[in-house]
């Protein structure tokens, strides 16, 4: 084909593609005029144009149809469904309330706390927050709704107090109502299938800096043998000084007051007497069973200071090799994110004993002949990483418990067990091995997946990782990204 011949076929198909585009115009555009003759159909479609959208509410709030099944299901429709203005929300919404109130109450419960538009939720929760909401049923499923949406986090807002659930319920309760009443909306809901809101009232309780006065409410509330999470939650509060932070802890907590531990509960609730009040309303359920073993191996950690701690814990490590993760897959500033002083100001007591006692139990030969065994047989296995829990046997003694994965990915990814968890928690430590190869200084301490674990689980946690044959790297880390280098163990008998 000569080139004048491809210039015309060029221009031609030029042509042909702005016809269709001005073709596709005109056509949107009769769509536009062309007459609304089934409102609900076009109020259902998100698609369609927002003018298309208003007439037809204008249609439905003139018609008898507008309390129809169909109609009713349309509008409620607006508050979740994407794809529509937000005036049109509004008109639609306000119908709604004029035709079937209950169910606008009834799909908010159900759906605010879903909704991903962050502009739409902001206008609808001020909308919320306007309305006059007589019967007093209406207005706790409302308040209930704007709890549980203010439960899931947004980036948005990272003020909580500019958040708009939060405005809408000063403007319905008033100010000092807000923290009440998310405790109460905790407290009443003892369903199991409201087990989710439950869980969102909690951790939005410590998220604005509830705390302590979480643990005040506990012990003042009216015991009610009928919740047993709050007869679990008022038993933490008074035996250890001390309530769970968030649905992990709350499960964990659960799990230590069941029948078969109650010897482990009671141990610890002696124990923790030994420790002042102020300490214990800063401890997590990760600290119980390190005052457990620290009662039994260190007692003189249960009255020493953080600062003294400190003082031992650095001491002991003076000298120490470190070694540290190459690929973290997180922020970081190379080795000093593994090193005691860089997270000083954020170590806790609790944080301190754990390491202490890490230290105690590395330093017993039947401890690291064990690790070098397992670590050993988890460098043959390419499949997994292999894990398991350090916790004190039935005559106070620190064992290693192996728990090998049964569901296996690859090397370099440790799966923990559900029998796993079961034994943990009671445990100090949940432990894994970075054991690819003998020579692996390279990936020595927790990446990211190892982080989110702690994050997840709130547990107390130790990696080995191989240098060489006959030494492994050991990092003590937990949730919050803080993470503790403590140095390297021999195998016993190596030179």
């Amino acid at each position: 084909m000569n080139s004048a011949s491809l210039t015309v076929r060029k221009a031609f198909q030029g042509y042909c593609l702005a016809f269709a585009a001005i073709l596709g115009m005109i056509t949107a555009l009769a769509g536009c005029k062309a007459p609304v003759t089934n409102p609900v159909g076009e109020l259902a479609d998100s698609s369609a144009h927002s003018t298309r959208h208003w007439t037809s509410i204008e249609m439905l709030r003139a018609s008898p149809e507008s309390s129809s099944a169909d109609s009713i299901d349309a509008l409620q429709g607006l508050i979740y469904r994407p794809g529509y203005s937000n005036d049109v929300r509004v008109a639609g919404i306000e119908l709604l309330m004029e035709t079937d109130p209950d169910r606008l109450v009834r799909t908010t419960r159900q759906r605010l706390a879903r909704i991903n538009d962050a502009e739409w939720l902001e206008i609808y929760c001020k909308w919320l927050g306007s309305q006059k909401w007589a019967a007093p049923e209406d207005k706790r499923s409302i308040n209930e709704a704007l709890i549980s949406s203010w439960g899931v986090r947004w980036s948005q807002w990272p003020d909580e107090n500019e958040r708009p659930e939060r405005l809408a319920l000063v403007s319905l309760n008033g100010g000092d109502q807000v923290i009440p009443l998310i405790f109460e909306t905790f407290q009443i809901n003892k369903k199991a299938s409201k087990q989710g809101l439950r869980n969102r009232c909690w951790e939005l309780l410590h998220r604005l800096d509830q705390r302590e006065a979480l643990i005040e409410l506990v012990r003042e509330s009216p015991l009610d043998n009928e919740n047993s999470m709050m007869v679990d939650l008022r038993a933490a509060a008074d035996d250890l000084g001390m309530v769970p932070y968030n649905r992990e802890e709350i499960l964990w907590l659960r799990k230590l007051r069941e029948p078969e531990r109650q010897e482990f509960w009671e141990q610890a609730r002696q124990d923790v007497q030994r420790i002042s009040e102020d300490r214990r309303r800063d401890m997590e359920l990760r600290d119980i069973a390190v005052v457990v073993a620290a009662s039994r191996h260190r007692p003189d950690l249960l009255s020493a200071s953080s600062s003294q701690l400190y003082q031992q814990v650095e001491s002991s490590m003076r000298g120490a090799r470190h070694y540290y993760e190459t690929e973290p897959g997180m922020p970081t500033d190379s080795r000093h994110r593994e090193r005691l002083y860089t997270h000083r100001d954020q170590l806790t007591w609790g944080d301190l004993a754990a390491i202490s006692l890490a230290q105690e139990a590395l330093s017993q030969p039947a401890i690291v002949r064990h690790l070098f065994d397992y670590g050993s047989r988890d460098e043959q296995d390419k499949g997994t990483e292999y894990g398991g829990i350090i916790q004190l046997d039935d005559q106070g003694r620190f064992e290693i418990r192996e728990f090998i994965p049964k569901i296996r990915h690859h090397d370099r990814r440790f799966n923990a067990s559900q029998e796993m968890f079961n034994a943990g928690y009671t445990a100090l430590y949940h432990m894994h091995f970075h054991a690819q190869r003998y020579r692996n200084a390279l990936h020595a301490g927790p990446g990211l997946g190892d982080m989110n674990y702690a994050d997840n689980t709130r547990t107390n946690n130790l990696v080995f990782t191989f240098v060489d044959k006959d030494t492994m790297n050991v990092d003590f880390y937990r949730h919050g990204q803080i993470i503790v280098d403590l140095g390297t163990i021999k195998r016993p008998g190596s030179s």
